[in-house]
């Protein structure tokens, strides 16, 4: 698989902007719309990698979508960052995060976005950031969850980078239900498309949010 695409520019140049009417409305202002498509293009130009992978659900694919080569460098952490934040107030999340590593960058973005102001505040704001352990440690405090303490009046926005099959993401609400957390809602920087999002919502009670889908950036050949 080569590190480097020479088809990269683009792909990016090939993003539509979709009307994603399965969006709730509140992410669907001109403002959001425009930052959802610059984040599209950003993931088709930095992290969408075309060769045959396998993926860590084991499943293959002629594709990869390494999120992180795009969230992790601006502006699309700041763009990142407007659109969780803007999903963080619509639930009324007090708090943002899910399993380690894939939801790390993204609760990040939306903690800074919340106190950028990218989003209209209500009662609630997510003051807090966490993140799932794929095990409790075995030394210090033993915690799964780490980050602030949360409480039983916190509702959470669990988050994930890239989501398959969503068995990373079902591990994370599962920890946080057996905590008694309450989940407010769910997001994802990119769903693929392979059942992970009806495996969530069946989970958590509560759909899946999706800020791009494969679709918007890849078609295969």
């Amino acid at each position: 698989m080569s590190a480097v695409d020479p088809s990269a520019s683009a792909r990016r140049a090939a993003v539509p902007l979709v009307a994603r009417t399965d969006l709730p409305d509140e992410l669907r202002t001109d403002q959001l719309e425009s930052a959802r498509l610059e984040l599209a293009r950003g993931l088709a130009e930095h992290a969408l990698i075309i060769g045959d992978v396998v993926l860590s659900s084991g499943q293959t694919a002629k594709y990869y979508v390494d999120a992180k080569r795009t969230i992790l460098r601006q502006p699309w952490f700041g763009i990142l960052g407007q659109l969780v934040a803007a999903e963080a107030a619509r639930v009324g999340a007090t708090a943002i995060g899910g399993m380690t590593m894939g939801a790390d960058p993204v609760a990040c973005a939306g903690l800074a976005g919340l106190e950028d102001g990218a989003a209209t505040r209500g009662d609630r704001a997510a003051g807090k950031a966490f993140f799932v352990r794929k095990e409790s440690k075995a030394h210090g405090l033993q915690r799964r969850v780490e980050g602030p303490l949360l409480s039983g009046d916190d509702r959470l926005l669990v988050v994930e980078d890239v989501t398959t099959t969503g068995g990373s993401t079902i591990k994370a609400l599962d920890a946080l239900l057996e905590e008694g957390r309450t989940i407010a809602g769910v997001l994802t920087v990119l769903d693929r498309g392979a059942g992970g999002a009806e495996a969530i919502a069946a989970h958590a009670g509560v759909p899946l949010t999706a800020l791009v889908t494969i679709d918007e950036i890849y078609r295969s050949e």
